[in-house]
């Protein structure tokens, strides 16, 4: 494992990213939690999640910010030029936790089993 340490992104009252902190609190493992709503989307970052995560995966089509958008704005998201510039004007539209792990990588959501190979 290198130096890097593990980011978790999203909204503190999202329950999925809830049960995510819950879990790695109670596995004993250390992260940062960077909260979108008040620090943002950082946007040097979003590429990397796109290029490890897809932007299909990271824009969240079942959420209620979702489907509160326009529908013009919602057929205008068609590549990843266009979900970026979604993600960083609406971040409750990006599926949550993104994760960047020590080791580089970037998860999107939260799968126990994943992540627990991730952290052993």
């Amino acid at each position: 494992m290198s130096n890097h340490t593990i980011t978790v992104y999203g909204i503190p009252n999202c329950s999925t990213v809830k049960k995510a902190r819950t879990w790695l609190d109670e596995q004993g493992v250390a992260y940062q939690f960077h909260d979108f709503k008040k620090a943002g989307v950082p946007q040097s970052h979003v590429p990397t999640w796109i290029a490890q995560a897809t932007w299909e995966k990271l824009v969240n089509r079942q959420g209620t910010t979702w489907r509160k958008l326009d529908a013009a704005v919602q057929q205008s998201v068609t590549d990843a030029a266009s979900a970026t510039q979604l993600m960083l004007d609406n971040p409750s539209v990006i599926k949550r936790p993104v994760v960047e792990w020590a080791d580089g990588s970037v998860t999107v959501g939260f799968d126990e089993a994943a992540w627990s190979k991730k952290t052993s």
